[in-house]
């Protein structure tokens, strides 16, 4: 029979089971509200606590970009510390949110996927896994889930530390006593790119154990041994669910670029009410497109997990009953046929 397509299964299961893709959307843009809420009124609170005199005031409606400056730098002048401790503090806490939220999420829409495979192909020769329904378990998975994301949000920060790291040494080649900005640049982008793109691998590697977490109730480590075999073993299969949906999901950022253009390209005709209003119902198109196609490239992997390369082919019988042609002529040496009665004994 022909090979399984991971890539159709992804976009199969995504289609036909959307609570699944809803369940992936929910527990993400809860993150995002709770955060973007959590900023936009620290940030007005954080206003309301700057002092503003009188001369200040007046600086400030004069429009000029120097006393303007001036007039900014006095009102802030003492209060960028306790803005720095409170933006560190909400960030810990946005970050302690979405590691709970993304570990529920996680098991919930993975779990589904597994059952999902589990109907539509019931014949197939499954891993064993254990009984996941015990209420220990449930919790270990849990907390396995969390410490995979704590490994992610440390590699963000190990990135963030190496993105500065290579802005130093960049610093270094070009000081303001020796310019050399071209000699800088070099040195900077491929800097970059190193700790960019092993962020990216490390991070991905890290959300591919999770499914191994669920399905296998496996640890941490565990997870990340056995997604680096599934990457050794099923190498062309990973990779094709990672390039068809990373292809989708370029063509969605390309399109919604696109769209974006167009309000901004009217923001001297249109009323700005209009245009904030157009650019958020882009951006969140955008974001349910590329959650939805997260959601595909998840089931793919679950599919590459769960599901042998080639569904099984059915065994013929050993002694197959030979085929016999029906009869189209009719016998008439057959007694049932004939006119003479049959003699009657007694």
């Amino acid at each position: 029979m022909p090979p399984v397509s991971p890539t159709a299964e992804g976009f199969r299961a995504a289609f036909r089971r959307p609570l699944l893709a809803f369940a992936e959307i929910t527990w993400r843009w809860v993150v995002g509200v709770t955060a973007t809420l959590l900023l936009f009124f620290g940030f007005f609170e954080y206003l309301d606590t700057l002092p503003v005199t009188n001369w200040d005031m007046v600086f400030l409606q004069t429009r000029y970009p120097f006393l303007v400056w001036q007039a900014i730098a006095h009102i802030l002048r003492g209060s960028i510390g306790r803005a720095v401790l409170s933006l560190l503090l909400a960030a810990l806490l946005i970050t302690l949110i979405w590691m709970v939220a993304a570990s529920l999420g996680r098991l919930a829409t993975v779990e589904g996927m597994i059952d999902y495979f589990r109907t539509r192909f019931p014949t197939t020769p499954i891993a064993d896994s254990p009984d996941l329904t015990t209420p220990g378990l449930q919790r270990n998975r849990v907390f396995n889930l969390l410490r995979l994301n704590f490994l992610r949000v440390s590699v963000v920060l190990a990135a963030l530390v190496g993105l500065a790291g290579s802005a130093m040494i960049a610093g270094f080649a070009s000081s303001p006593t020796n310019p050399h900005p071209v000699l800088g640049f070099i040195l900077f982008v491929p800097m970059v790119g190193i700790v960019c793109s092993f962020c990216y691998v490390l991070n991905w590697l890290l959300s591919l154990a999770a499914v191994f977490v669920v399905r296998d109730a496996d640890d941490a480590v565990g997870g990340i041994s056995s997604a680096v075999a599934l990457c050794r073993k099923r190498t062309a299969a990973v990779l094709a669910v990672s390039s068809w949906t990373g292809g989708a999901h370029l063509i969605a950022l390309i399109g919604a670029s696109t769209l974006l253009s167009v309000p901004l390209a009217l923001a001297g005709f249109l009323p700005w009410r209009l245009i904030a209003l157009g650019i958020l119902a882009v951006s969140l198109a955008y974001f349910a497109v590329a959650d939805w196609l997260y959601t595909v490239r998840l089931a793919g992997y679950v599919c590459i997990t769960d599901m042998p390369e080639t569904l099984p082919v059915p065994i013929p019988s050993p002694n197959p009953l030979p085929k016999t042609e029906p009869s189209t002529t009719i016998d008439r040496d057959e007694p049932i046929l004939s006119d003479v009665p049959y003699p009657v004994t007694g």
